[in-house]
């Protein structure tokens, strides 16, 4: 497989993908690091997709919903079903119940924060 352009790509949905253009904006180098922010799960912009497992070695995914049947479930699927082998990173809210907080202090403790995802990108 030949990849193109850049190293990794995050792909988000939601309002998340702020987080992504916060943290990039801190990082030394971010040019080697793509975002693309989709509008919607169902149906999945496979033609989009295509051209990013192309082109990028590693993929990140991530919402701010539940990962398992989520966003980062059906990207999963489809690399499985086009025999993409590049290995994803799946980011967004665990199965498991969690204790309440702020918004802040919830994304922390799932890792989709904004010093979370520096250390990630870095």
């Amino acid at each position: 497989m030949k990849y193109l352009g850049s190293a990794e790509s995050f792909l988000s949905i939601g309002t998340i993908g702020n987080k992504i253009t916060l943290a990039l904006a801190k990082i030394n180098n971010y040019e080697k690091i793509a975002h693309y922010d989709f509008a919607f799960v169902k149906p999945l912009d496979e033609m989009a997709l295509h051209t990013i497992f192309n082109e990028f070695e590693k993929i990140i995914t991530i919402e701010d919903g539940v990962i398992k049947g989520g966003f980062g479930t059906a990207i999963l699927e489809f690399a499985s079903q086009n025999k993409y082998p590049n290995p994803i990173l799946n980011l967004g809210i665990l199965d498991e119940f969690i204790e309440h907080g702020t918004v802040e202090e919830l994304q922390k403790y799932c890792k989709i924060d904004i010093e979370s995802l520096i250390s990630i990108l870095s």
